[in-house]
């Protein structure tokens, strides 16, 4: 509002020019005027102007008090909001126009404060619910990265990925599909461990197991089990990852170069040694999950697992032995020894196998 609406005789500005008058100009104005007229002597016009400097004095004083008294409750009411004795968060003056301006424009201000409060209060509210999903998903996302870890210490962080994206319930549907098995089995271990003490068995063990995996998981395999001293890998899960039984050589040729580093590591420390037997077949399995509900193994099961772990007892310390559908499928040409016909137990007809030759050929 402007400053010329503040004139009027309710406004403040008005009172005080009434109470200015009435105080000084106006018992003037009155003495000369009846002295001109001669209708009062001299004495009787000190008489009436002292009469009249009071009342305009007194005049004056009840509009000033008025208005300060107004003052006074816009005070009063803005200190009682200040502190919170006022439950309805509006000022209410019934004064002077200023005065009544002035508690307009507070109650706007606090009508924004109040709405801005509100806004701030919702925004908080907001604020602590993403605060917790944030710290629910970092949470989430912390437990993920450890069970990523534990987990690809026994399947590869290829499954572990696909295991992660699964949805809940079983991890993955039970199929029949081609896979290709290796088995590799630890050579007269019953007799080395009735050497060796108990914590020096384990550690040759873990030191072997790490160095085997590390290979299954670097050719796309993933480890379906340990079987006391023997390793069971299963190739062709990954449909993305290539050719799975040339993959399952590689590593059976892999894993057979590291066991003799490993060794002659050992042995140079004056510790046993071993040698190991792997068997590689390919052919039709269930893939899927097998067990109760409390505990269920991701595994393969089919005529092809038992064939390729009969194959692994027929290879000696240092070679590795392959049905004939690894030999077919696989892509790359290895290099053979032999093969041979096996009579297995369960079976009418001869199983043709061949035995790898791990000696670099002669150009």
């Amino acid at each position: 509002m402007s400053k010329s609406g503040y004139h009027d005789f309710d406004s403040f500005s008005g009172k005080t020019r009434v109470a200015f008058l009435l105080s000084s100009i106006l018992p003037y104005l009155l003495i000369i005027y009846l002295f001109i007229k001669e209708e009062i002597v001299f004495t009787d016009m000190i008489f009436i102007f002292s009469i009249l400097i009071l009342f305009s004095m007194f005049s004056g004083f009840l509009l000033i008090r008025k208005s300060s008294h107004q003052l006074s409750e816009l005070a009063h009411e803005t200190s009682t909001l200040m502190e919170g004795k006022k439950r309805e968060l509006v000022i209410t003056a019934n004064a002077d126009k200023e005065l009544n301006d002035i508690a307009g424009c507070f109650n706007h201000l606090l009508s924004q404060l109040r709405d801005a409060n509100r806004e701030m209060r919702e925004q908080s509210v907001q604020l602590l619910s993403y605060a917790k999903d944030l710290s629910l998903s970092h949470r989430k996302a912390k437990q993920e990265e450890r069970l990523r870890l534990r987990l690809s210490r026994y399947v590869g962080k290829n499954l572990v990925e696909r295991l992660l994206t699964q949805n809940e319930g079983e991890l993955f549907e039970n199929e029949r599909r081609e896979v290709t098995v290796l088995f590799a089995d630890i050579r007269s271990f019953t007799s080395i461990a009735e050497e060796m003490e108990a914590e020096d068995l384990v550690i040759m063990l873990n030191d072997f197991y790490d160095r085997m995996v590390d290979i299954v998981f670097k050719y796309s395999g993933v480890l379906d089990k340990f079987v006391g001293d023997q390793i069971v890998a299963v190739f062709g899960l990954l449909a993305d990852k290539g050719d799975q039984s040339s993959n399952a050589i590689e590593a059976a040729l892999e894993m057979q170069q590291a066991t003799e580093a490993l060794m002659k590591l050992r042995a140079g420390e004056g510790k046993q040694t071993f040698s190991i037997g792997i068997g590689i077949n390919t052919g039709d399995a269930v893939v899927g999950n097998i067990g109760s509900r409390n505990r269920m193994d991701y595994t393969v099961i089919g005529d092809c697992v038992n064939v390729a772990a009969r194959l692994q007892k027929v290879a000696t310390g240092g070679e590795i032995v392959i049905g004939e559908k690894t030999n077919q499928k696989s892509k790359r040409r290895f290099p053979l020894l032999k093969s041979a016909k096996l009579n297995l137990r369960n079976r009418s007809d001869p199983v043709r196998c061949f035995f790898v030759n791990r000696k670099p050929q002669s150009s």
